[in-house]
């Protein structure tokens, strides 16, 4: 049977950015319950399944650490097409946030902790018991609110969600590794076009640097040997249920190598997934 409602659990790290999600989620149209009493999530699934309020077809639901397992064994076995968005931060990002906002931990104040550092422990604790790679997780460490923003947007427009999407990831080491990345290639060992005067001033985005790039032998054939392996892997994935994987794709300043490789690796996906791209250090690249 076709699932005609659908459900974004929005849980996660207290501090991680739960309220930013939930605002982008209402935007996108949404409707958003905080705080909902978990001892009434039965009931809350019965009336998605029945309702005919439009509000009931697309929502989001905001839990806590206390209360995840509760919602997903609630929701899991209806009628509804439910997906998790798990939303990560390191300790020292969740340490400063709460320092700098002076708010108070939700197990500070229900007594749950001594510390704000065993409050963060605990609460990774309580999702460790849950938490699998099925789930949506954006780690919002160093992530700027407009790319926050941008991600939620691609994972779970309302138009047509798809069942695996992947987003293809271009980087820099020199400007450091992406946070969120499930799978990372080094390409820095491909032919560096960087070492050729006159393709110096350009980009993966260049004709010419996508074709010396993809042209080498050594290129090929590592393309073919990728491939091979992200194509089994990609059809294990959508077996075990894993929504969105995200495949980041390094050389040393994240404009030649990575920037053509990630270039072929879309096209080549794009008409069997639900594919995005990014270049994440374009604003870096040498302009002449």
């Amino acid at each position: 049977m076709e699932k005609n409602k659908r459900v974004i659990l929005v849980s996660g790290m207290s501090g991680a950015g739960k309220s930013t999600a939930t605002r982008v989620l209402e935007d996108m149209g949404y409707h958003v319950i905080d705080n909902f009493p978990v001892q009434l999530v039965s009931l809350l699934a019965d009336m998605i399944e029945t309702s005919t309020d439009p509000r009931y077809s697309y929502l989001a639901l905001s839990t806590t650490a206390r209360d995840f397992s509760e919602f997903l064994r609630g929701l899991r076995g209806k009628n509804i097409e439910v997906q998790i968005l798990f939303l990560e931060a390191s300790d020292s990002v969740l340490l400063h946030r709460y320092k700098s906002t002076r708010r108070m931990h939700p197990l500070l104040l229900s007594n749950s902790a001594n510390t704000l550092e065993e409050a963060i422990a605990v609460e990774r604790q309580m999702f460790a018991r849950n938490v699998n790679n099925s789930f949506i997780t954006i780690d919002t460490s160093f992530l700027a609110e407009k790319e926050f923003k941008r991600k939620i947007e691609q994972y779970f427009a309302k138009s047509s969600v798809p069942s695996f999407s992947i987003s293809f990831v271009s980087f820099g080491y020199k400007y450091g590794v992406p946070m969120d990345a499930d799978l990372m290639v080094d390409v820095r060992f491909l032919p560096n076009p960087y070492w050729v005067v006159k393709l110096r001033p350009l980009n993966g985005n260049d004709q010419e640097i996508f074709n010396y790039v993809i042209d080498k032998p050594e290129t090929r054939e590592f393309l073919e040997r990728l491939l091979a392996f992200t194509d089994y892997a990609f059809e294990q994935y959508v077996k075990e249920g894993k929504n969105h994987f995200t495949v980041a794709i390094g050389c040393t300043g994240g404009q030649h190598r990575s920037v053509a490789i990630t270039n072929y690796l879309f096209e080549y996906y794009q008409n069997k997934y639900n594919c995005y791209k990014e270049h994440r250090d374009e604003k870096e690249w040498v302009r002449e």
